[in-house]
């Protein structure tokens, strides 16, 4: 017969006779699974508590508690009542067979037993066992995995927030912002994950006006040559700072490109047409329009009408055209 290892498979033995433990220890020694010894019922919860085995293997006539009395208290205790039981014993008639089960064993074998086939159900159960094992230890990864990614989200939507806050001008622009890129996105089918991603980027495009001194940010008069020199680099800081972070790399499409423009004029690269990203190229409409229809320290906000038409008007020069045209078919249907 095949031997599996099973190093990881915790056994423990049940059985007030020394005989019956050293039986079942030398029917199981080289078969790979680390065994212990319990020698009354009170001792096996005890040490089925502390060791948390994976499977036992439980002698039924015992004096004290019997084997159909422990395999019910382990089975009330919520800290060890998923580990499998093997009943054994010399009680072959049904009634123990259903005492047995009715206790909660997930086996029953009967005295003398023939180790091949000890071997062969032992083996069976901790196989399941080291499965549903598995497949709980998944659950909590992913459990984790989604508590991780939300507390992401909220602290790129904290960030997003306190960046508004830091510029009360543009309060609520990042979020305005995002919801019509998104929106656009959506028209064009573009993936959950991308659309994901382009969420994070919207509401971070900013992130690199960190490193813009607030004399420059919060100026109420048009800048300076050098305080636009300085403005300008704030799509460079925001690479700068979120380049190392790979969960963060696929967002930065839009902080990094969302001030290029289609005919090659904008910064910090100067890519032109296709070379910008879609998402930054979806992104720099959404975020020209949001900045034309709200109040700004240097002029009033624009009307819709105005807006629209500079929107047209800078489509093929700053915008995609393409996307000027997605951008007013979005409008009109809102």
């Amino acid at each position: 017969m095949t031997k599996e290892h099973n190093v990881t498979s915790l056994v423990l033995i049940v059985d007030d006779e020394y005989i019956g433990r050293e039986t079942l220890q030398s029917v199981l020694e080289g078969e790979g699974y680390e065994l212990e010894m319990a020698e009354n019922g009170f001792q096996a919860i005890e040490k089925a508590k502390q060791l948390l085995p994976d499977v036992i293997l439980l002698d039924v006539m015992m004096p004290g508690m019997t084997g159909f009395e422990v395999c019910q208290r382990i089975r009330s205790d919520p800290q060890i009542a998923e580990i499998p039981i093997i009943i054994l014993t010399a009680l072959d008639d049904r009634e123990s067979l259903l005492n047995a089960l009715k206790a909660g064993a997930d086996d029953f074998i009967s005295k003398p037993f023939d180790r091949f086939e000890l071997r062969a159900r032992l083996l069976g159960i901790t196989r399941l066992n080291r499965y549903q094992k598995l497949l709980q230890e998944r659950a909590k990864l992913r459990e984790a995995n989604a508590q991780l990614l939300n507390a992401y989200e909220a602290t790129i939507d904290g960030l997003s927030h306190a960046l508004d806050l830091r510029d009360r001008e543009t309060e609520g622009h990042s979020r305005r912002v995002t919801e019509v890129t998104i929106k656009l996105a959506q028209a064009l089918d573009i993936s959950d994950e991308e659309i994901t991603h382009i969420r994070r980027g919207s509401l971070m495009h900013d992130i690199g006006k960190i490193g813009i001194p607030d004399a420059i940010l919060h100026k109420p008069e048009p800048l300076a040559d050098e305080e636009w020199s300085m403005m300008r680099k704030h799509p460079q800081f925001a690479y700068d700072m979120l380049a190392s972070i790979e969960y963060l790399r696929p967002a930065l499409v839009i902080p990094y490109n969302h001030h290029e423009k289609w005919d090659g004029t904008g910064y910090p690269r100067g890519l032109t047409g296709e070379e910008i990203p879609m998402s930054a190229r979806l992104f720099a409409v959404a975020d020209v329009w949001d900045a034309l229809t709200s109040d700004r320290p240097y002029r009033p906000a624009w009307s819709q009408e105005q807006a629209l038409a500079y929107i047209r008007e800078q489509s093929g020069k700053h915008f995609d055209p393409k996307v000027v045209e997605l951008f007013f078919k979005v409008i009109q249907e809102a």
